[in-house]
């Protein structure tokens, strides 16, 4: 997360649609906006997010009406990834997660925020031929929005993840908005082992099992894998505390699963959720789940506080200039 001397968004009210534990709320309210209604289903993600922000978030979004969401400038939302993402059943709008992106549409139509902001994976771009894509910019297109999406990396902006995410920015369409770009790289060099942290005598993340050490470390988007156990499939390889981490993960994924597995002090382990929560651009203020298995969960299926910020920054430039 980084430090936001103007708060320049005093003034701004947002919605914070499938929240989570609040990665959207950290990067709005570090401009100085304020969240006046927050969703989502899981219970125990509201259950962080409260005790975190002193709000409570409200259940299912399909069960609460238009009327019940105050008015707001921004809207926000990482709606659910997993009908999109490679690792889930990629059936798009045929999944019923997948149609709660039409619950964005409904409440977007109702109120005409100013600014939608919305994350999802990076395959959510080629979905179906890239008409999942086509259709979310379409459906944007007819309630009044000018849309623009970008893939952007969390380990060019200073945070040392390889997580590839899709960015959606739409502007209503009478603040005439004809083009938006989005932030470049920040060219911020950082690695794994400047974040990691000391929760030894608080869980054991450390995985027993024999490991082969490659004989020359295998280099790939600045991740840098020097060992695997079995044949060094998905969630069995390990990589070097020098390099990036790998994607944080919601789901299993074997041995290395949701954070993946790293050669730290002479030893294979997993990383702690205080590591995950910095991977995440969280401070370490940060009230997280005390259950180890939630906390990953939801760090996995979290947003990265700092590339919002950085897109935030390029928002308001936009607006000034209007």
């Amino acid at each position: 997360m980084i430090d936001i001397e103007n708060k320049c968004l005093n003034n701004v009210t947002y919605i914070d649609l499938f929240c989570g534990i609040g990665g959207f709320h950290l990067a709005l309210s570090s401009f100085g906006a304020k969240c006046v209604f927050a969703s989502d289903i899981d219970g125990k993600a509201r259950k962080v997010y409260q005790e975190n922000f002193g709000i409570e978030p409200a259940g299912d979004i399909t069960k609460i009406k238009n009327s019940e969401i105050p008015p707001h400038d921004f809207l926000c939302a990482g709606f659910p990834c997993q009908p999109f993402s490679i690792s889930g059943n990629q059936n798009g709008f045929d999944d019923p997660h997948g149609k709660l992106f039409y619950q964005i549409i409904r409440i977007a139509r109702f109120h005409k925020p100013k600014i939608l902001l919305l994350e999802n994976v990076k395959n959510l771009k080629t979905h179906n031929n890239s008409k999942t894509i086509t259709e979310i910019r379409k459906q944007l297109n007819q309630i009044g929005y000018d849309v623009y999406d970008e893939l952007l990396t969390a380990s060019d902006f200073g945070v040392p993840q390889a997580r590839e995410r899709l960015y959606i920015v739409a502007f209503k369409k009478n603040l005439k908005v004809k083009s938006f770009t989005f932030p470049k790289v920040k060219n911020k060099t950082s690695c794994l082992r400047e974040i990691l942290y000391d929760e030894a005598d608080k869980y054991d993340v450390s995985v027993k099992r024999e490991y082969t050490k490659n004989e020359k470390p295998l280099h790939r988007k600045g991740l840098i894998q020097v060992a695997r156990i079995g044949k060094g499939r998905q969630g069995e390889r390990i990589y070097s505390q020098d390099g990036y981490a790998t994607t944080l993960s919601s789901q299993s994924g074997g041995l290395g699963g949701k954070t993946g597995m790293y050669y730290v002090d002479g030893s294979v382990r997993k990383l702690y959720p205080r590591e995950c929560a910095r991977l995440m651009g969280f401070p370490d203020n940060f009230k997280y789940a005390k259950e180890i298995s939630s906390a990953y969960k939801q760090f996995g299926n979290s947003v990265v506080v700092d590339v919002l910020q950085y897109i935030l920054k390029e928002i308001i430039t936009q607006l000034k200039n209007l």
